[in-house]
């Protein structure tokens, strides 16, 4: 069992990573709030299996608990999830030092956490994912949000959560196609920070806490030196700006999020390369590892498609957007790109599956 400190302005808390960290769930729980009633959001799949547990042990600790579980994926991370929630907890009269528990993936962390975030201005809740995309990125650095007819996480906070808690032995009940979405955010911190991740997941072999630890301890970096993405922050949304074009475009039902993330960071190597930035030798080398680990390189979305949704994405600021490119594995950059350039870039590079992909 491992803790990496997370200091924000905002602020301070643990990220508990281990086997059996589940079991300590009571003991964070109690030194997080001085309230005790606990609520637990979950979803349809993740809550009947965990559920039962986490309720035993938070009871056990002293809580009363409540639960909820909502239909699961990412078509639900909307404003009816979230008044759904404001009802629920209004029903149970939750309090400002009551808990909230975001048990599940990454859109359970987002929709509990921006309920949390709003619900009486403020609730404090903690982050138990159990997904391997949430644990080793979207549990962390307190981004919570919904999704929106217009775009994706349109609408939500900066809002940290008081503890995180990745315990590794919930991945086995994960099916292989969830595995290799999150392995999509991990090659991801290789691409940005360390390439040593790349070769460990080259050689698909490496002991999980481990590798969640190395992920978290980068994101915990980067979100201290900026807490509200306005600088270093948003390179980690190396393939982030294309993926969640992919996801918008197909109506989040085609593509899972690390999926998609995994088409567009190839795009952005491709678009690197055409801007002289990111050495050609990488597209391919990429590719290979993304396909080893059974994830897209190319999506069936036309680059018409993928513009219309590029021009709302919430990271243009004042005509510009920052893209992430890479100068080799392992070292990224923001590159500042206008709204007609990065038209040209995406005519230019990108690669339909089918088509040309």
């Amino acid at each position: 069992m491992q803790t990496i400190e997370v200091e924000t302005r905002q602020r301070h808390y643990q990220v508990t990573i281990g086997r059996g960290a589940l079991d300590e769930i009571g003991k964070i729980a109690a030194q997080a709030t001085s309230g005790r009633t606990a609520m637990i959001v979950s979803d349809d799949i993740v809550g009947p299996i965990y559920i039962p547990r986490i309720n035993k042990i938070l009871r056990e600790a002293g809580f009363k608990v409540f639960s909820y579980t909502h239909v699961s994926g990412e078509a639900h991370k909307n404003i009816n999830m979230l008044q759904r929630l404001y009802n629920i907890f209004g029903q149970l009269e939750l309090t400002r030092t009551d808990l909230i528990v975001a048990l599940g993936g990454g859109v359970i962390g987002d929709v509990a956490g921006f309920a949390a975030a709003t619900y009486l201005r403020g609730v404090p809740y903690i982050q138990v994912p159990t997904s391997l995309l949430a644990q080793v990125d979207a549990s962390v650095g307190g981004k919570t949000a919904i999704d929106m007819p217009f775009g994706k996480n349109m609408v939500g906070a900066f809002y940290q959560p008081w503890a995180v808690v990745c315990d590794p032995d919930v991945l086995s009940t994960l099916p292989a196609p969830r595995i290799a979405e999150g392995m999509a955010e991990v090659i991801k911190y290789g691409c940005i920070r360390d390439a040593s991740i790349l070769k460990n997941a080259a050689n698909q072999k490496f002991e999980a806490e481990a590798m969640i630890a190395r992920c978290v301890q980068i994101k915990a970096d980067i979100v201290a030196a900026d807490e509200l993405d306005k600088g270093e922050r948003m390179l980690l949304n190396f393939g982030h700006t294309l993926g969640h074009a992919i996801e918008k475009a197909t109506n989040y039902s085609m593509y899972t999020h690390g999926a998609a993330v995994a088409c567009g960071m190839v795009a952005a190597l491709r678009i690197g390369i055409a801007l002289g930035i990111t050495p050609a030798a990488t597209e391919s080398i990429l590719k290979n590892l993304l396909t080893l680990w059974q994830l897209p390189t190319a999506a069936a979305v036309s680059k018409d498609e993928v513009l219309h949704t590029v021009r709302q994405d919430k990271k243009w600021l004042t005509g510009k957007l920052n893209f992430v490119l890479l100068e080799d594995f392992g070292r990224a950059v923001l590159y500042p790109l206008q709204l007609d350039e990065m038209t040209e870039l995406v005519e230019a590079t990108w690669l339909e599956a089918g088509v040309n992909g």
